[in-house]
């Protein structure tokens, strides 16, 4: 039993959003680094990793889902950091980073290479890891292959490890296709019916958010990202949560219509984790309900706080 992967005919709204810079205006990166404050970036190897801190102790590192960024998170950073040093970061492909032009640069090693290299930067030894959907898969697949950076998991309506192999497809990465999804698909109203279907409240998706989302997706090199993230690559590295070893907190929207309840609930019996259900909650627990994911994720990230 594992993680299932969420349904792919609910996430192409957001995957196209990384598609063709021929059918968006697009931000010049350049414009990006005069707008957002130097001490935001992290250099890593040669690329520009955008990060946000908060507050001071023992490290948790927010890692953001398939189509999001750091921004997904603005809602528990101020609380998390009241106890802990908070460390968000946007991945590859996503938010305020730079888009690298390599392909390998957006695989599952790709990701675990970045975030590792922010950890390095900041002189993080060890830390705590948040993953929701596709960065809970990352953080399963980092912590297998990294146990000594890990001390502890929480994952939120997490994807499986396999996820970012699973979704990659040569027919997808086609122009032709990739330019006909484009044009149904990249219109503000699109993105907000996307992020209406995450939701248990669809009010939620104001046009407003989804607006913030596609702000961060429409930048300079998203066509290099949609092909690093959808063309097939050669990655058999296998998860067994079985043997991640590392106390481990899952928490999931009982409303989640892309990855099912149940099948969270039996991966966290296999990977030896709590499993808590968030009620009235669809696949994201930090822009619905906030406060209630506070209250589930901060003790436990206390209990483990400081872990060898």
């Amino acid at each position: 039993m594992r993680f299932r992967q969420p349904r792919l005919s609910l996430l192409l709204p957001v995957g196209a959003l990384l598609l063709c810079s021929a059918c968006l205006s697009l931000a010049p990166y350049a414009a990006i680094r005069r707008e957002v404050p130097p001490e935001r970036f992290v250099t890593v190897g040669r690329q520009l990793v955008y990060v946000e801190q908060a507050g001071a102790g023992s490290p948790v590192v927010l890692l953001h889902g398939f189509g999001a960024s750091s921004y997904a998170w603005r809602r528990v950073i101020p609380e998390l950091a009241r106890s802990f040093h908070v460390v968000a970061l946007d991945l590859s492909g996503f938010g305020y980073t730079e888009r690298p032009t390599a392909p390998e640069r957006y695989t599952r090693a790709g990701q675990e290479a970045l975030i590792l290299g922010v950890l390095d930067a900041l002189g993080i030894a060890r830390a705590q890891l948040v993953g929701h959907s596709y960065g809970g898969g990352l953080a399963l697949y980092l912590a297998a292959r990294h146990p000594e950076r890990v001390s502890s998991l929480v994952l939120i309506d997490s994807s499986a490890p396999t996820f970012a192999n699973d979704r990659r497809s040569r027919f997808g990465s086609l122009r032709p296709v990739a330019a006909l999804g484009l044009r149904l698909l990249l219109r503000p109203a699109a993105v907000q019916k996307s992020l209406a279907h995450a939701f248990y409240d669809a009010k939620l998706a104001t046009p407003e958010l989804a607006g913030e989302y596609l702000r961060r997706l429409a930048i300079e090199g998203v066509g290099d990202a949609y092909r690093g993230l959808t063309v097939p690559v050669r990655d058999d590295y296998g998860v067994d949560l079985a043997k991640i070893g590392r106390p481990a907190l899952v928490v999931w929207g009982a409303e989640d219509r892309l990855i099912r309840v149940e099948d969270g609930r039996a991966a966290a019996a296999v990977l030896g984790a709590r499993f808590e259900v968030m009620e009235k909650t669809g696949h994201a627990p930090m822009e619905e309900r906030p406060d209630e994911l506070l209250r589930l994720v901060t003790p436990f990230l206390r209990e483990h706080a400081g872990n060898r």
